[in-house]
């Protein structure tokens, strides 16, 4: 007799429109007690897959087993009643509730007990080590609780089949260890859990199988333990891909920016930035942590003079024009460039640049009802003589994206908005690298994106790095901060809590500095 599996998806299909073809005729199993990740490269039809679990989208063909039985799942309300439950990335929850209120927001009936629903929360919180308080507000959580309490709600609803769409993008590493044990704990209650993630050293150390789908097709699962990265990674891109990442020795180092007590407030005058100071040099990539709301965003921003400083400094410094002294920085013999007061455009114009990308990749910097060509020539038409724009050299440079970073998109003048969330990212970030800054600050510029993908950013900010370039990377992945920074600078409040050195420190000591200001700072540099 088979066994019956939990979930079973059988010749799964899903188009949108008459060109895509996200999901092709997929099989797939999902089982209790068990903990899958599910792999790909962008656009393969990972959360497409999931979504149709979920009932965001129907499949146009084939069919879902829960426990064996076909079922039709029309809406998240059916999933919920086949006890399935996904946790996305970017969360639901109204900021002005309790977790309580927001885990029972929308049922009906008794559960709106507010005591009832606490102690429901609160034994659902005991049972599996989450450590919730039900009446907190959720404007008072870290990024970690408010996860917690999506996860809650998914099983107040009664959940048996959970999915988690990038579940440790913005978690430090004690918060990523606390959520595994967690999921360890469910997977012994005897929860199918599935995991969308790209990283590959958590998918090692929490998964039960392995599932892989290559450009809308399904490749195959793997047992974790039978298998290590760079057979997975082979799997989902169809060729070998070398996954170390390069740290090449920069042949010169000259001062770029200073920052000296930079002090900012946001909208709500609440302070983001708390005397911030920092150095950053050509020829290095100084790597910027912190989790979530830190000041991460806010000061990129106000060196790019997109966020007004209420006091303190930003210095600019040309290239040094004999910055060819191996490994030693430059004597800089004159005053910086003060930056404060500027406008984004003024700051620009000196050769600072920001790529910035949000949740909401078109929320900065691209327009998504404009193709590749027009918005090329969001920073450059203002610089052209006449009342004529050139559009030879953004189309070329379009072109030049398209090829060099494989973005998938049917013509340079299709909408960006068109595009998937990835190929959206590449257009940005290559935007950016392409007007050749002195000094320039990226955030999560592969944030979502695949491992190919991934490493092709990698390679571009190195590049940069080697001419001359003052790179400022902020990063949700400490793997990644470690293999490829040359310093490391951490946030925690809005204040620096130490800057380290990228090749010898540990993701223990960032995680700490992450958290605790003015604590663990043994081995950090002075900033």
């Amino acid at each position: 007799m088979e066994p019956v599996h939990a979930i079973e998806l059988r010749h799964i299909t899903k188009r949108f429109g008459t060109k895509v073809l996200a999901n092709d005729d997929i099989d797939l199993t999902i089982d209790r007690g068990e903990i899958l990740s599910l792999l790909g490269e962008n656009g393969s039809g990972k959360t497409t897959l999931m979504n149709m679990l979920a009932g965001i989208y129907l499949p146009d063909e084939g069919e879902i087993l829960v426990e064996g039985k076909p079922v039709a799942i029309r809406s998240p309300k059916d999933a919920f009643t086949h006890g399935i439950g996904m946790i996305h990335q970017h969360y639901k929850l109204v900021e002005v509730f309790t977790a309580a209120e927001n885990i029972a927001l929308g049922l009906k009936g008794k559960e709106h007990d507010r005591k009832a629903v606490a102690a429901q929360v609160q034994a659902i919180s005991d049972k599996y080590g989450f450590g919730i308080d039900p009446n907190k507000k959720v404007y008072d959580m870290s990024v970690s609780e408010k996860q917690t309490v999506e996860i809650v709600k998914v099983l107040y609803r009664g959940a048996e089949i959970l999915i988690l769409d990038e579940p440790t993008a913005v978690l430090t590493p004690q918060e990523t260890e606390r959520l595994f044990n967690i999921l360890r704990a469910m997977k012994a209650d005897g929860k199918a859990i599935v995991i969308i993630t790209h990283k590959l050293h958590e998918v090692m150390a929490l998964s039960d199988k392995v599932s892989v789908l290559r450009k809308g097709k399904y490749i195959g699962t793997v047992n974790t333990n039978h298998t290590n990265p760079q057979k997975l990674t082979e799997m989902m891109v169809g060729h070998a891909v070398t996954l170390n990442i390069d740290r090449p020795q920069a042949q010169y180092k000259d001062l770029r920016l200073e920052v000296k007590g930079l002090n900012c407030r946001n909208g709500e005058g609440v302070s983001v930035l708390k005397d911030v100071s920092f150095q950053a040099y050509g020829g290095e990539i100084l790597g910027i942590a912190g989790i979530a709301g830190s000041g991460q965003k806010e000061l990129l921003e106000a060196i790019a003079g997109l966020q007004k400083a209420e006091s303190g400094h930003i210095f600019y410094y040309p290239p040094h024009p004999n910055s060819d002294i191996a490994g030693n920085h430059v004597p800089v013999d004159k005053a910086g460039e003060e930056l404060v007061g500027k406008t984004p455009g003024q700051i620009r114009k000196v050769g600072v640049s920001l790529a910035f990308v949000p949740e909401d990749r078109l929320g900065m910097g691209l327009v998504g009802g404009m193709g590749m060509v027009d918005n090329m020539m969001l920073k450059t038409y203002k610089d052209t003589p006449g009342p004529l724009v050139d559009r030879k050299a953004p189309k070329a440079l379009a072109e030049k994206l398209i090829d060099e970073l494989e973005i998938v998109t049917p013509g340079v003048a299709t909408p960006v908005r068109r595009l998937s969330g990835g190929n959206v990212q590449k257009v940005l970030v290559g935007r950016e690298i392409a007007s050749a800054p002195t000094v320039l600050m990226t955030a999560y510029p592969v944030r979502g994106l695949d491992i190919n993908s991934s490493y092709t950013i990698y390679r571009l900010l190195n590049e940069q790095k080697m001419k001359e370039v003052a790179v400022l990377l902020v990063g949700e992945d400490l793997d990644v901060l470690l293999e490829l920074c040359d310093r490391i600078l951490v946030l925690c409040g809005g204040q620096v809590s130490g800057v380290v050195d990228g090749p010898s420190a540990t993701k223990e000591q960032l995680g700490l500095l992450m958290t605790h200001v003015g604590g663990g700072k043994e081995g950090a540099q002075d900033a």
